[in-house]
C-alpha cells in the first residue's frame, strides 16, 4: 500500500530555512511523481513544488522559485523540500503527495494526486 510520511516542520525565524523530508513506500517512489503542497491557515491548499520521478525535471510555483528546492534521493526513496529565507507567508501545513502525471500543464493540480502525506507544521515567525 502507497505510504507518504513527512517529516522536517518546525519553527524557525524570517530568513531561516527548513529542510522537509517526505518517505515514500518504493513502489511510489520509483514510479510516481512526488509534489509538495502546503495550506496556510483560512487559505486553500496550494502546488508548491513538484519532481518527476526520474528527477529530470522540477517544477515550482511562482511563490517559492529561487527560495526552495526539491530534490530527491533514490537510495533512501526520500524527497526533500529545501526552504530558504523563509518568510512568515510561508508558514502553513506541508503535505507531499505522489502522482502518475508528469507534464507541466497538469503537475501543480491537487487532483492529479491520488496518494497523499498526513503533513508536517513549518511555522516562521516575524
Amino acid at each position: 500500500q502507497a505510504q507518504l510520511v513527512e517529516s522536517g516542520g518546525g519553527l524557525v525565524q524570517a530568513g531561516g530555512s527548513l529542510r522537509l523530508s517526505c518517505a515514500a513506500s518504493g513502489s511510489i517512489f520509483r514510479t510516481h511523481t512526488i509534489g509538495w503542497f502546503r495550506r496556510a491557515p483560512g487559505k486553500e491548499r496550494e502546488f508548491v513544488a513538484a519532481i518527476t520521478w526520474r528527477g529530470a525535471n522540477t517544477y515550482y510555483s511562482d511563490s517559492v522559485k529561487g527560495r526552495f528546492t526539491i530534490s530527491k534521493d533514490n537510495a533512501e526513496n526520500m524527497v526533500y523540500l529545501q526552504m530558504d529565507s523563509l518568510r512568515p507567508e510561508d508558514t502553513a501545513i506541508y503535505s507531499c503527495a505522489a502522482s502518475t502525471v508528469f507534464t507541466a500543464q497538469v503537475i501543480g493540480a491537487m487532483k492529479s494526486y491520488s496518494f497523499w502525506g498526513q503533513g508536517t507544521q513549518a511555522t516562521v515567525s516575524s
